[in-house]
């Protein structure tokens, strides 16, 4: 039996009370990547609550739920947990309670609609031909991030998913509103740390010693090298140094400078690339300068690529839900996502959620520590995400 547009909306009306305590909750109680104890806690009891089923899982954060476990085929609902190292600077009446950790990316928002969703198709699970799992990931945040080890935990399987949508936060689009990309839509991330290694010595004398600091400022000028050269200017890619460490004295020559930066590129062929380069560009450096160093790759994430078929899906569910003119275009972002983790197993896709209102300041940007989103949005996110699977499900 096929459920109305107008059934569904009067669901996703009829938990969104519950949803504002639920993302009141999560909002006061943040916790970091791969510390969300209480996060995962709080998730199960409410899912406990709706009686849908959780799976465990070996690792120590995130869970599983399913909605018709026994039923095959899958779709999945994925959700991010984790929160920022940022003092959180609003006058919201749940104001963190976690000094120094805020949601200050909306993933509390994307926790309480993905929960909203569970139970509203969990009331109508019986009309569900397959089996529905939501996914709630730690470490979104921190590279290498939870993806892979929730994938390699077998999330995707038993029964194996068909199709996994994601929501993200937007404060540049109005509540109300989402938008949709086909293809490449946030870069790839490789993370770097540098260490120069030099020898020490007296400011007076710097022929007796290699200044760290000195190879170090070498070395960034001439990484950045590498974009503006070395790479096609067709194909987006950026380099940043976001920290830079090293001196004990400004008479001591340094003989040790660290440097972390990030690597950001919407080409896969770019993301292979620029590790070597760097790598080429440090021994030239260093070599000339009579330094040493030490280079670690961290593990970063792939481009995320959405697929066209799940934005259909989502572009015509909202449309039937909301009307026309309500779904725009995301733009091209060097932000990461390991949600794309997900997108290179199976199709899928990643909406942005408009959350902006401006009458209640909810306009500044994500890893703002004043940013606020309107908690209306997870009615809209939690209608669309329903029909969406049950879509996807061919009850449309």
């Amino acid at each position: 039996m096929k459920i109305s547009e107008g059934e569904i909306k009067r669901l996703a009306e009829e938990i969104f009370p519950h949803q504002v305590k639920i993302r009141r909750h999560l909002h006061r109680h943040p916790e970091l990547s791969d510390q969300e104890f209480e996060t995962t806690r709080y998730i199960k009891q409410q899912l406990r609550n709706f009686g849908i089923k959780i799976r465990p899982l070996k690792m120590k954060t995130g869970v599983l739920g399913l909605i018709n476990p026994q039923n095959r085929p899958a779709v999945a609902i994925r959700s991010d947990i984790d929160a920022l190292p940022i003092v959180e600077c609003t006058n919201l009446p749940f104001i963190s309670k976690n000094n120094g950790v805020m949601h200050a990316c909306g993933h509390d928002i994307h926790m309480a609609t993905a929960l909203g969703t569970a139970a509203v198709l969990n009331r109508i699970k019986k009309q569900i031909p397959g089996c529905v799992k939501f996914i709630f990931q730690p470490a979104e945040e921190q590279p290498p991030g939870g993806a892979e080890r929730m994938i390699r935990e077998g999330v995707l399987e038993d029964p194996e998913v068909k199709m996994i949508f994601a929501l993200h936060t937007d404060p540049t689009v109005p509540t109300g509103r989402i938008s949709i990309r086909d293809g490449a839509t946030m870069a790839a991330v490789t993370d770097f740390d540098i260490t120069i290694i030099g020898v020490g010595g007296h400011a007076a004398v710097p022929h007796n010693a290699v200044d760290a600091i000195a190879v170090a400022a070498e070395v960034i000028e001439s990484i950045q090298k590498i974009i503006s050269r070395e790479t096609s200017p067709m194909r987006p890619a950026v380099i940043t140094f976001g920290s830079i460490e090293g001196g004990t004295a400004r008479n001591v020559i340094a003989d040790r400078v660290k440097l972390s930066g990030t690597a950001r590129t919407l080409n896969e062929d770019n993301r292979k690339l620029i590790p070597r380069l760097i790598k080429r560009t440090l021994d030239g450096v260093c070599r000339a300068r009579g330094a040493k160093y030490e280079l670690s790759i961290e593990a970063g994430y792939p481009v995320m690529v959405n697929h066209a078929a799940a934005n259909k899906i989502i572009e015509e569910s909202y449309t039937r839900l909301f009307g026309r003119r309500k779904v725009g275009e995301t733009p091209q972002t060097m932000g990461g996502e390991d949600f794309s983790f997900f997108l290179q197993k199976v199709p899928g896709a990643m909406f942005r959620l408009g959350v902006r209102n401006n009458k209640i300041h909810a306009n500044k940007p994500w890893h703002s520590p004043e940013f606020i989103a309107d908690e209306r949005s997870m009615y809209f996110g939690t209608a669309l995400l329903t029909r969406a699977v049950l879509s996807k499900f061919g009850g449309y």
